[in-house]
């Protein structure tokens, strides 16, 4: 048994490392695009889109990773739409909030501070004033993203169960409609009781 676990992280790991070349490369070649062709207030709308994303995905992952299976069976039993791929976000946590926090987190992160360097490099900074500039919209923009991090973690965890429904019945739709499954079954993946 030790073995099969072993081998299904190691699948996992190499998953999600190709996912997130993938991911990093397309964001990167259409933000660089975007950011090349557009005006300062774009690239600012642009830049501020970007850190969204990266709050966005972060409140999902702690959402699946604080919510509670037992409304998803009640409502499964109901034949509610998205209740079992509520149960498949919930019973996939930390393959999710990996996802989520870690994958998309990060490449949101890479891609905004790639975002803001063109940025400042269309402001066209000069003389020794320069330096202070930069590290002031680093800091700026390190500071948006790690407080509305800080902010989103607390709506994950307070809305937990309506954040986990909303993904399910987006994810129930995709598989619906596009015939993509995203995530394995539940029924043969239990997940741990918390304390």
């Amino acid at each position: 048994m030790k073995n099969k676990n072993i081998n299904t992280n190691y699948k996992w790991i190499l998953h999600i490392t190709i996912i997130t070349f993938f991911l990093a490369t397309i964001l990167n070649f259409f933000s660089d695009i975007a950011l090349k062709e557009s005006n300062l207030l774009v690239a600012f709308c642009i830049l501020g889109f970007i850190v969204l994303i990266g709050v966005v995905f972060d409140i999902i992952g702690i959402a699946v990773i604080s919510g509670r299976e037992e409304p998803f069976h009640a409502m499964a039993a109901k034949k509610v739409f998205g209740a079992k791929e509520g149960i498949k976000l919930l019973r996939n946590a930390n393959m999710v909030a990996n996802f989520c926090n870690d994958v998309v987190g990060d490449i949101s992160g890479i891609v905004s501070g790639a975002a803001l360097m063109a940025i400042i490099v269309k402001l066209a900074f000069e003389g020794p004033e320069s330096s202070l500039y930069t590290a002031i919209l680093g800091g700026l923009l390190s500071a948006i993203t790690i407080g509305g991090k800080a902010i989103g973690k607390n709506i994950g965890i307070a809305k937990s169960q309506s954040i986990v429904y909303t993904v399910a019945v987006i994810l129930a739709w995709v598989e619906k409609n596009m015939g993509i499954k995203i995530l394995p079954d539940y029924k043969n993946n239990k997940r741990k009781k918390r304390k």
